[in-house]
């Protein structure tokens, strides 16, 4: 079973709308380095997921390469997106395996992504005093600089 596979009917796409350059499903296997490629991440961040359970049973060619799907890239692309949130690795570890757990964890995910959200939140806060900070010190040089200006003319 892959990370977003649950018991319902219903799925949870995870990341929005798939990115480009993607194969038709059923034809969809990747190789490490096409993941890496498509994703920015490296092949040693790709095993490290999969060693710590954020990316669980990833599968196999005959010869062992691991071949990723669509569904992968999905999973990925949402990993990407909570670590943009700051969510601590092991809180991701944490959702990852809540979701392989099935659809009785919504109440356990709802109240981990929602705590994020609040993080997040508090941080768009906080960077939007700093954009003020930093807005009335460019006006305040823009200013200086045309009086500046104004008195060598």
């Amino acid at each position: 079973m892959t990370v977003t596979e649950t018991t319902d009917t219903r799925t949870d796409t995870c990341a929005g709308p798939p990115q480009g350059d993607r194969r038709p499903d059923g034809q969809d296997k990747y190789t490490i380095s096409e993941v890496a490629a498509l994703t920015g991440l490296t092949a040693h961040t790709l095993r490290w997921y999969e060693r710590i359970g954020l990316m669980p049973h990833i599968d196999r060619s005959h010869t062992g390469q691991r071949r990723y799907t669509n569904r992968d890239l999905d999973w990925l692309a949402l990993v990407g997106k909570l670590r943009l949130t700051g969510m601590p690795v092991a809180d991701m570890v944490r959702y990852a395996e809540l979701v392989r757990a099935g659809d009785h964890t919504y109440a356990e995910r709802f109240e981990l992504l929602r705590a994020t959200r609040e993080d997040v939140l508090a941080r768009i806060a906080e960077l939007q005093g700093t954009l003020a900070v930093l807005d009335r010190k460019i006006s305040f040089y823009s200013d200086a600089g045309r009086a500046l200006a104004s008195e060598r003319a």
